[in-house]
């Protein structure tokens, strides 16, 4: 194996240690963890097991979407979801990355959802002695007057060395001679080669010299780059000219125009004539880019701008500048100028959002990471800190990061979507220059339901008078609840409470529709049977869990004009509506023959009777009270009236469509003697008649109280159980004295209804546009609330 084959192998092992070692240094910086990595490392190369020293669960990365989401634009890292090794995504060329950068860092950002984490990572690429010291020129022609005097010094072109530190250039050597040696001065960061004479020429001996500068760089294995000098000996020009500075300083803002002067060189020579006229040149070994920035008027030595001038691209620049006189042959040195750039605040704040998700839940928790928001200005100092905010009066704020111009975008109050949907939030970056420059930026973040409101009924309870004998199996009423939910969440269904409870059975005969709240009866109700029952409706969504509210439903049954009135006396043996009354001729105008008695189950005018003369034998001997059903004489009998006189009384109730029932009343005209011994006959014959009617009046009487001693009952409990206030009941009327039917009041608010009976209060008046048989009477109570009250007259 060659020498170079040796060295290549040594260079090699030397690489391989080096980035064991670097690799195996990790360390946490503001918590913060830093990792180290040669360049031109092998593609896939691990560079640390992230996870493991974040302390994370391996397990869950893939889940939790661990990944890297900011960093170099090329992704020269990946890291993996699997065992959460950070590892090489592509070739990483460290004078690409940060040119000439003394550290090179590249800092990395990882997100683990479910919970939020955000980690900072960062990569220091560590310099490889991967680049040789080059000369821009491949050939330097120095021409020395034979004159020159030994010791004189003549600046060499610099090599250049893209490496950085110990891997930079660190010496010159020149080939061997008897005449220059070199010597090395420097200049800020920069060595400066120089060429020095160290025995007079001779230019009839030697006319040239042949020279090699070796540029060595302070790698291991070191690395070199050549250039040929070729030193041309001239007849005597004794005097070079001299800058009144060897280094030039001056400052200038960025963006000035064009043809501005920065600075003005000045070199003299003590020569006269040619020998003494200098003109001015930039170095050759200057980057060309200098070129499009300044110019320099050879004769003057002043520079200009030419180009832009960016802060942002360069701060500083450095040029070299040659003053060379007219002399054969020429005479010339050379100064550095540094020329420093001012930063302006030309550069508006970029905002950049990373956004984990555009829809926010309103149940979430304050302090929910929403998203991740970076900010970057181009310019320095104040010019580039920047200070962010977002609009007012939005449930968000900003939360910074350790790392400068870096937020967390986090909840700050709690959501409700049913207040606020959506949310448009402006970002506002301003810089702290003068004057600031500021950027604007909307996101917008819509906020997902969550089923978190109960169904809600407009009225609670909802009372409903519905009339009897209603039609089975069609609808007498229907609930309607909202819910301010969205989606499934907002979707209702409706049932019926079949709990154990007085009124179980007639809840039995009630369905509802649960999509519409349609409720519909199954069989027909009888006012006589049931005046008033309650049920319960329920109202669920179909969110999960799911919610429910409920209402209450009392119902009160209307009566309608479906009993026909019922004779009670006279009462044949047989059944029939019909009895002889036996009077004595004698008797005087007014004289009571008999009562006509009569009930009817219904009530108000359905059960008011009025009686009337259907048929009558005479009209000038008896007259009917239309209202108690009493048969009186209107005058004395005469001798021509006939003994016997039939009477067929109507009786008839006041509804709509009235019903009716008839009775025959026959009356026989006896003498006194007659009439006084017959009625003793009859008494006797007639008691258990009588006793019979006095049974049946007793049941009758005695049903017709249970049933309101029910209703009162029923009523009463009811109006324990909600608010006085508002509450319609049935009560029953007192002031009655004909014949036998039911009068019922209720109350709404500041009126008092009532369904009359026979005989109306003095003073009471109707109501114009109500209902039939309905009354109003003053109410001195306190008006009450107002309460939802459903008519359904089916």
């Amino acid at each position: 194996m060659g020498a170079g084959g040796q060295r290549r192998g040594i260079h090699y092992w030397w690489v391989a240690f080096r980035f064991s070692v670097m690799l195996s240094c990790v360390e946490r910086v503001s918590a913060q963890i830093k990792y180290s990595v040669p360049e031109e490392v092998k593609v896939g190369s691990v560079v640390g097991n992230v996870a493991k020293d974040l302390g994370l669960d391996i397990s869950s990365l893939e889940d939790r979407r661990f990944r890297i989401v900011s960093g170099t634009e090329d992704a020269q890292f990946e890291v993996s979801q699997n065992n959460g090794v950070l590892y090489v995504h592509k070739n990483i060329d460290r004078e690409e990355l940060c040119e000439s950068a003394l550290s090179c860092l590249i800092n990395l950002k990882m997100v683990a959802e479910n919970p939020m984490e955000i980690h900072y990572v960062a990569v220091e690429i560590i310099d490889v002695n991967d680049n040789s010291p080059s000369f821009q020129e491949d050939e330097k022609i120095l021409e020395i007057s034979e004159s020159t005097l030994p010791g004189k010094r003549f600046q060499l072109p610099t090599a250049r060395d893209p490496d950085v530190g110990i891997n930079t250039v660190r010496v010159y050597k020149l080939s061997q001679n008897e005449y220059f040696n070199t010597q090395i001065r420097e200049r800020g960061e920069d060595k400066i080669p120089f060429l020095v004479l160290q025995k007079s020429l001779d230019r009839e001996k030697d006319h040239e010299h042949k020279l090699i500068l070796t540029a060595v760089d302070g790698g291991n294995p070191p690395r070199s780059g050549t250039l040929n000098v070729t030193v041309i000996v001239l007849d005597s020009n004794d005097n070079h000219p001299i800058f009144s500075q060897e280094v030039y300083s001056v400052t200038i803002p960025e963006n000035v125009d064009t043809e501005t002067s920065v600075i003005t060189v000045k070199a003299t020579d003590l020569d006269e004539g040619a020998n003494g006229d200098v003109e001015y040149f930039f170095g050759g070994e200057l980057d060309p880019k200098i070129y499009d920035v300044f110019v320099l008027d050879k004769d003057t030595g002043e520079i200009r701008v030419k180009g832009e001038i960016d802060f942002e691209k360069a701060d500083v620049y450095k040029l070299d500048v040659h003053a060379t006189d007219k002399g054969q042959p020429p005479m010339s040195t050379d100064c550095r100028v540094i020329i420093k750039v001012l930063d302006e605040n030309d550069n508006k704040p970029v905002i950049d959002v990373t956004s984990l998700s555009n829809m926010v839940s309103e149940d979430s928790k304050p302090g929910t990471v929403v998203s991740l928001i970076s900010i970057t200005d181009k310019d320095a100092g104040l010019n580039g800190k920047v200070i962010c905010s977002l609009s007012d009066n939005v449930p968000f704020e900003l939360k910074p990061s350790f790392q400068d111009n870096m937020y967390s975008l986090v909840l700050k109050n709690r959501l409700d979507r049913e207040s606020v949907s959506h949310y448009d939030i402006e970002i506002t970056a301003t810089d702290c220059g003068q004057p600031p420059l500021s950027t604007f930026k909307t996101l917008s973040i819509d906020v997902s339901d969550v089923n978190d409101n109960n169904p809600e009924f407009l009225h609670n309870p909802i009372e409903l008078y519905l009339r009897e004998n209603n039609v089975p199996g069609n609808t007498i009423f229907s609930v309607t609840a909202s819910d301010k939910d969205l989606n499934e969440n907002g979707a209702l269904t409706y049932h019926i409470v079949r709990e154990e409870g007085s009124h179980v059975k007639i809840v039995a005969f009630l369905n509802i529709n649960p999509d519409n709240g349609q409720i519909s009866a199954l069989k027909s109700f009888d006012f006589e049977t049931l005046k008033t029952f309650q049920f319960h409706v329920v109202a669920s969504d179909s969110g999960t869990p799911s919610l429910s509210s409920n209402v209450t439903v009392n119902v009160f049954i209307l009566d309608q004009n479906d009993n026909a009135p019922v004779i009670l006396y006279p009462v044949s043996s047989n059944g029939s509506a019909e009895g002889v009354e036996e009077i004595p001729r004698n008797v005087n105008a007014g004289h009571l023959v008999t009562k006509v008695r009569a009930y009817d189950a219904d009530i108000g005018y359905n059960g008011w009777l009025l009686f009337s003369l259907q048929e009558v034998t005479d009209h000038s001997l008896f007259g009917l009270d239309r209202y108690t059903g009493q048969i009186r004489t209107l005058r004395s009998f005469t001798e021509t009236d006939e003994a016997q006189h039939k009477l067929l009384i109507l009786v008839k109730d006041n509804g709509n469509v009235s019903l009716s029932a008839t009775a025959t009343v026959i009356v026989k005209l006896v003498e006194p003697k007659e009439a006084f011994a017959a009625s003793d006959v009859k008494s006797s014959s007639k008691a258990d008649e009588d006793n019979n009617v006095t049974f049946y009046l007793m049941i009758t009487l005695g049903s017709v109280s249970a049933l309101f001693l029910i209703s009162i009952i029923v009523l009463i409990a009811m109006q324990c159980s909600k608010s006085t206030d508002y509450t319609s009941k049935y009560l029953q009327e007192t002031n009655y004295d004909g014949t036998l039917c039911h009068s019922i009041q209720y109350r709404s608010g500041d009126k008092r209804y009532m369904l009359v009976g026979p005989r109306m209060s003095i003073g009471s008046t109707i109501v114009p546009g109500s209902h039939a048989n309905t009354l109003v009477l003053p109410d001195r109570r306190r008006t009450s609330e107002e309460v939802r009250r459903c008519f359904n007259f089916n």
